[in-house]
């Protein structure tokens, strides 16, 4: 029997991916706040689906409205939106990686200091989380989640300085791992992007007023404008003034390192009409494709893309190969997990809940299924499977990213190592036959790289966050050290 045999009749529609990170929004001194908000959110959804949040200040009071589900569930009623009034807002959209699914968990998260209100949210994950959570506990805290964020809060309620502002800087001086983070007080809407820049935070300013968010599409949805990319160990403090105008003040927390953005931002994350690190999403995960083709050609007949982030990819490839693309497989866009019930009879569809196969252009053909990422690998299996079902003579997969053989630690949710389907097997070959295809390659590290940098991999000096490729990680782990050496920490939530 091999590793995977015991998944094949538990079979999770959402369970063989890289689930989304989290994202936020902010905007400062703006009568709709809160709405452009939502609207924020909305083109943010992609990042985290689990549950979404806003909190605005009104110039007496902070108004908080956090719920479980998606942006479109809730925020687009009038009535929800009027509970949040003023010209300062956050949001949040979240998908945990560990930890439970619960209100107390959703950002923004909000407390009443000595220094004043103050509502943060951030995307991302702290590699010392659970041991500064354990030292705070241990020195009298009462913790009200289990979110990593509120670790910020301890600490900025802690901190010794005087303005609130320089408080939250000393206490994301205190934290590590990736994140992007913004946070309101009664004037100011403060950003702060990690020394590493692993986690991708943007500037833009719509009439005037500044506005962060994790990905440019959500600029793009209010019409805002572009400025910059916050910096890596960038701490950004717009505050409004008593004649009403807005000062800009950029910063640096200290501990800054080379910028390495995570990679897999590219590979999945991002929305591909979204400007990352200065690049387009699209046209880099075109350029995997175009590299794929290159590395790993293969006599076929029609390139399908495995939807939906396999398309850019597959694109790239039918461009490099001159090979016709065509969308063999069609996704249903309105299934999700709670469709899916827990009786055999509804699990014997696997992946036709989601995907099924345009006969029409798979039938006698020569088939080369073009995919972003393989996790576990239980997916693939179910899609091979779907379309020699439908008729294909051969079925080849074109990876357009690297094997994946390591976890994260800096919000990305991946199985432990052991479950990865590049652990499972020593061979390619292997891992194609488990697959059910005729071929299966992946893209290089250093096609990777090309593709979105233009480079090879500098192996002294990565320019990306690579670990779950290379096992090379940017920052120290510290919570995984303490449960290596046995120290017992209780279970802290990250937000994606």
């Amino acid at each position: 029997m091999n590793a995977f045999s015991s998944l094949d009749h538990e079979f999770d529609i959402d369970g063989d991916t890289l689930h989304e990170e989290c994202g936020v929004f902010g905007i400062l001194g703006h009568p709709d706040a809160a709405t452009l908000t939502a609207l924020g959110l909305h083109a943010l959804q992609h990042r985290g689906q689990e549950a979404a949040g806003i909190v605005s200040f009104d110039g007496q009071r902070f108004h908080s409205e956090r719920r479980m589900g998606l942006v479109g569930d809730h925020y687009t009623d009038p009535v929800t939106l009027a509970k949040l009034p003023g010209n300062i807002a956050i949001g949040h959209v979240r998908y945990s990686t560990t930890g439970e699914v619960a209100l107390r968990n959703v950002q923004p998260l909000f407390a009443e200091l000595e220094v004043g209100g103050i509502a943060i949210a951030h995307n991302g994950n702290f590699t010392n989380g659970l041991t500064l959570r354990r030292q705070l506990i241990a020195g009298g805290a009462i913790c009200q989640s289990t979110s990593d964020t509120e670790v910020v809060l301890h600490l900025i309620a802690r901190s010794r300085y005087t303005s609130t502002a320089d408080r939250f800087i000393d206490a994301i001086r205190q934290m590590e791992g990736g994140y992007s983070m913004l946070a309101i007080t009664r004037t100011k809407l403060i950003a702060a992007r990690d020394p590493t820049g692993i986690r991708p935070l943007v500037m833009g300013e719509l009439d005037g007023k500044p506005i962060f968010a994790s990905e440019t599409c959500a600029l793009d949805i209010i019409g805002a404008k572009f400025v910059r990319d916050v910096e890596n160990g960038e701490v950004i403090i717009c505050e409004i003034q008593p004649d009403g105008s807005i000062s800009i003040d950029a910063r640096k927390a200290g501990n800054q390192k080379p910028e390495r953005l995570c990679l897999f931002e590219y590979v999945y994350f991002a929305r591909p009409d979204s400007m990352v690190g200065g690049r387009s999403v699209y046209v880099a995960r075109k350029n995997m494709g175009i590299n794929l083709a290159k590395e790993a050609p293969v006599e076929a007949d029609v390139i399908v893309p495995v939807p939906d982030g396999g398309t850019p990819a597959a694109l790239g490839y039918a461009q490099a190969s001159g090979i016709p693309f065509e969308y063999g497989i069609i996704r249903n866009h309105y299934v999700g997990r709670t469709f899916i019930e827990p009786t055999q009879q509804i699990r014997a569809f696997g992946v036709k809940l989601k995907h099924s196969a345009n006969r029409a252009v798979i039938e006698g053909k020569r088939v080369v299924l073009v995919d972003d990422s393989i996790v576990r690998g239980t997916t693939s299996l179910k899609i091979v499977q779907m379309i020699r079902d439908a008729g294909a003579r051969e079925v080849h997969i074109r990876v357009a990213s690297p094997m994946i053989f390591y976890p994260d630690f800096y919000g990305i949710d991946t199985p432990d190592a052991h479950k990865l389907l590049a652990n499972q097997y020593s061979t390619l070959e292997a891992m194609g036959k488990y697959i059910g295809a005729d071929s299966l390659e992946f893209l290089s590290i250093n096609g990777l790289y090309r593709a979105v940098g233009g480079k090879d991999r500098d192996a002294a000096n990565p320019q990306f966050t690579d670990h779950y490729f290379t096992g090379e990680y940017p920052t120290r782990l510290l919570d995984k050290e303490s449960e290596k050496t046995g120290n017992k920490i209780s279970l802290l939530a990250s937000n994606g």
